[in-house]
């Protein structure tokens, strides 16, 4: 992840945590998000072999038609919402407003686009946040070398956007309702009944372990101080 070659990465890693945030190295996208209770992950993923290639653009789309079907009633755009905390040709906006943004990650056999949606809560406070781990972590290069000069007016929850209350559940309903349009039924798998059923305690505990141990390694290494 890019953001793990800012040179004072220690410094900004810490910015995070004052804001009460616990930083996580994911294993797809190039920049930093965040996420809270207000934000809901979602997953597409299909299967990829030489008879059945998808292009990346294909891929995004393939959310971008999703989105756009779950809200039918506005006008949800994809272009890069420069000033947003992880910027991207596939930012999703409203009125030039981020709301949510995708990633991908791409293995021998398969494809998981990946999206987070900003669907309600302070998303200002979490645009400020993003926008004072990166001056911590750059310095005088903030908004340099790549890195996003955030500002967080540039990004809003779908609640805002919609001038409607929306809880997480409202937004999942709206996504299976577009998934069972797209795909048929049974595609949609909630992620949280699929871990209960799936994966033990012990296998739980072991993964987050194995994860915290490689963030803990990783953010070691960049800790100049040492």
């Amino acid at each position: 992840m890019k953001d793990t070659r800012t040179p004072y990465f220690h410094e900004g890693i810490q910015e995070l945590r004052k804001a009460g945030y616990q930083p996580i190295v994911r294993n797809a996208g190039g920049l930093g998000i965040i996420s809270d209770q207000g934000v809901l992950n979602i997953s597409l993923i299909f299967p990829q072999n030489e008879q059945e290639k998808i292009s990346i653009d294909a891929a995004y789309e393939k959310m971008l038609t999703l989105t756009r079907l779950a809200f039918p009633t506005v006008s949800i755009e994809a272009f890069e919402v420069t000033h947003s905390y992880c910027p991207g040709t596939y930012d999703l906006s409203i009125n030039g407003k981020k709301f949510a943004g995708i990633a991908q990650r791409r293995i021998k056999n398969g494809i998981s686009v990946m999206m987070y949606v900003s669907v309600n809560g302070a998303q200002q406070t979490r645009g400020q946040a993003m926008k004072r781990f990166y001056q911590e972590a750059l310095k005088e290069d903030f908004g340099t070398n790549g890195y996003p000069a955030v500002v967080p007016e540039s990004m809003a929850t779908l609640a805002d956007l919609l001038e409607t209350p929306l809880t997480i559940e409202d937004v999942k309903q709206q996504f299976q309702l577009a998934l069972t349009q797209l795909y048929g039924e049974s595609r949609s798998v909630d992620a949280l009944c699929w871990k209960e059923a799936h994966v033990t305690s012990e296998q739980w505990t072991d993964q987050i372990n194995r994860m915290e141990e490689r963030n803990k390694l990783k953010e070691l290494a960049d800790d100049y101080s040492l």
